[in-house]
């Protein structure tokens, strides 16, 4: 007896598997026979690789750190499809998306027929454009939140089933319903994985001082703070703690055996630091006491700490500088094009590079927490990962101000 429809959508790095474009999203809804919604699931997918068009798609590479790759959902997967005529709007696209997923366990997938929601508008909704939000729109089927593959898959859940109500009492794809049920599958085995949703991984984190073993101070050695606030300096370049940076100075605090109160006492003298770069002219405009500001509250210390930073002693910390010649690599999908970031380097004095090395002193990327080859070989070296938007800070910058 058939089982009924399966309506799917996959976002994806880009548009080309064969390009090695892999899928970071899955949205699936059960529909049985009559089109009647039975269930739906949904996960983020980590691609192991840069995200591609972020501007698409909304993923970032925070969202999907904890999220399963897909071998270890493709068995809960193929569960979830076999048995059913798939539907999608522009179905060969994220059956091809499944496909290469598939292929690349060396579990080829037998997809029977299935129903392309563009393509049957054709006869269904033939004054509606053909993308997914025209067609939503001439079915007056809402469309909120575009781009999130379980959304689109809703949406062409609904599609179909408008299609079957104009079709009523027949039913066009019956046939197609049978031949799926009787259409056998192989076993596709892998270790299951939780489900993660969009916002969860990382919404999930907690300020990295949370995660800090609580152990009694230990009066840290000078080689031990320098190593500490060189890594912290590095990680403020860009006025934010990503993910992975807040790993790596949770796990170096704890490679250390530093305590929170040494770590207070560590971002104190940082913020004096950052205090007397400020002050070096005698004056400390309002955007400088607004990067006060940023310091104090990345490292959860009280705005008065300010104040008392620069009454307090000069201290010297380690500062990270960029300097004439220095080596820059660029990754991701930048807005203005990422030629134009480069031309911006050369006009500074800085060199572009095509790959990380470790003469390489900066990378900029479009998401700091990025998945890239490059990213992943720049933090194996200890390369700072900044922003398109902090690295046009840094080129405002003097030299003698980091901040």
């Amino acid at each position: 007896m058939p089982v009924g429809y399966v309506a799917i959508d996959v976002e994806t790095t880009g548009l080309r598997p064969s390009r090695h474009d892999r899928v970071i999203e899955i949205g699936v809804v059960h529909l049985d026979p009559a089109g009647q919604v039975t269930g739906e699931w949904n996960t983020l997918v980590n691609p192991e690789r840069d995200l591609g068009p972020q501007h698409v798609h909304g993923i970032t590479a925070a969202d999907v750190r904890h999220a399963p790759t897909f071998p270890s959902i493709a068995g809960s997967l193929s569960i979830l499809l076999q048995g059913r005529v798939p539907v999608a709007h522009n179905l060969e696209f994220d059956l091809n998306f499944l496909r290469y997923e598939f292929e690349r366990l060396g579990t080829p997938i037998p997809f029977p027929d299935g129903v392309c929601t563009m393509r049957e508008a054709r006869q269904f909704l033939p004054q509606a454009p053909r993308n997914l939000a025209g067609c939503c729109a001439v079915a007056d089927i809402p469309l909120d939140g575009h781009h999130n593959a379980l959304i689109d898959a809703r949406a062409a859940a609904q599609l179909l089933r408008h299609y079957l109500d104009l079709s009523h009492p027949g039913d066009p794809w019956q046939s197609a319903l049978r031949a799926a049920s009787e259409t056998p599958w192989p076993p596709v085995y892998g270790v299951a994985a939780p489900w993660v949703q969009r916002g969860v991984s990382a919404e999930r984190e907690d300020h990295f001082l949370a995660r800090l073993l609580d152990r009694v101070p230990q009066s840290p050695q000078p080689v031990q703070t320098d190593t500490y606030l060189a890594l912290l300096d590095q990680v403020l370049l860009d006025h934010h703690i990503s993910a992975t940076e807040a790993d790596a100075l949770v796990s170096l605090a704890n490679s250390l055996k530093l305590s929170r109160t040494d770590l207070d006492q560590l971002h104190r003298d940082y913020l004096k630091a950052v205090a007397h770069a400020a002050l070096a002219d005698g004056i400390v405009t309002p955007a400088e006491r607004h990067e006060l500001e940023l310091v104090a509250n990345l490292l959860r210390l009280p705005l008065t700490a300010i104040d008392d930073a620069m009454a307090a002693p000069r201290i010297d910390v380690p500062r990270y500088e960029l300097r004439p010649g220095d080596l820059i690599v660029f990754t991701g999908e930048m807005d203005d094009g990422r030629e134009s970031w480069e031309r911006r380097a050369r006009q500074a004095s800085y060199l572009p590079h095509p790959n990380v090395t470790k003469k390489v002193r900066l990378v900029v990327a479009a998401d700091p927490d990025t998945l890239s080859g490059k990213a992943r070989k720049a933090r194996a070296y200890g390369i700072p990962i900044v922003t398109p938007d902090a690295f046009a800070r840094m080129l405002t910058r003097s030299p003698m101000k980091a901040w």
